[in-house]
């Protein structure tokens, strides 16, 4: 089989992580979660002083980027690929709903945008891995062999959310969660650099009936179907 890029686009808490971490291992391909890069971005501005009632203090954000260094590593064999920031493992405190509340501002500023494309483009430059975001298959790899678009309903990927939150001892409500998710998808699908969108060539996937398991299938058989060719 040759290595290929996989892209894996699609709407906040649709399920694009869990898919693509699990193709990756199955498939024996790097992950890398983009979405987790933007989520360190604002961790970082959160406590860094860089955010005042919501809003972002855009130069001193500028100012600071060269100083962020964001990898992915995994604790152990056989562990989950975690995120780390300045060499500090956040995995945990990225997924809070602060940063979920703000991550959506922070990815839509052009400078930000455009560090960690680089970045983003460099860690797949070798092929032979899966990347989910918002923008792999329009912007970070217009080219990407396969592409795959990912959607649910705002409700279902509310409560997926809330049962992600409440399993970690969070708290939150259903409400707040979906206003979070709707407000998002609103932020991501207009904003100016990189919008949130299909790429012409991208298969759509809704995942709001589907298992884990049927999720996994299909992925594999769209995966088989290019990498045999």
């Amino acid at each position: 089989m040759k290595e290929i890029i996989i892209a894996i686009d699609g709407l906040s808490s649709a399920g694009k992580s869990t898919m693509a971490k699990g193709l990756a291992k199955e498939i024996g391909y790097a992950y890398i979660d983009t979405g987790a890069m933007y989520r360190a971005v604002t961790l970082y501005a959160l406590q860094n002083g860089l955010c005042h009632n919501g809003e972002i203090d855009e130069t001193g954000l500028r100012a600071a980027l060269p100083n962020i260094s964001i990898d992915f590593r995994a604790d152990g064999e056989g562990a989950c690929t975690a995120t780390y920031l300045n060499g500090l493992n956040v995995e945990r405190d990225i997924r809070n709903m602060p940063v979920a509340a703000l991550v959506s501002s922070v990815a839509a500023l052009p400078f930000v945008r455009s560090q960690l494309v680089d970045k983003q483009r460099d860690m797949g430059r070798r092929k032979g891995v899966v990347m989910d975001g918002r923008d792999i298959g329009t912007v970070v790899f217009p080219h990407a062999e396969l592409k795959i678009f990912v959607t649910a309903t705002p409700e279902i990927r509310a409560q997926r959310r809330l049962d992600e939150l409440l399993a970690k001892g969070e708290q939150a409500t259903f409400d707040e969660v979906l206003e979070n998710v709707k407000k998002r998808d609103l932020i991501d699908s207009t904003r100016t650099d990189s919008p949130l969108k299909k790429a012409d060539d991208a298969l759509t996937l809704d995942t709001s009936q589907m298992s884990i398991g049927e999720q996994k299938n299909w992925l594999l058989k769209q995966y088989a179907a290019i990498a045999n060719k």
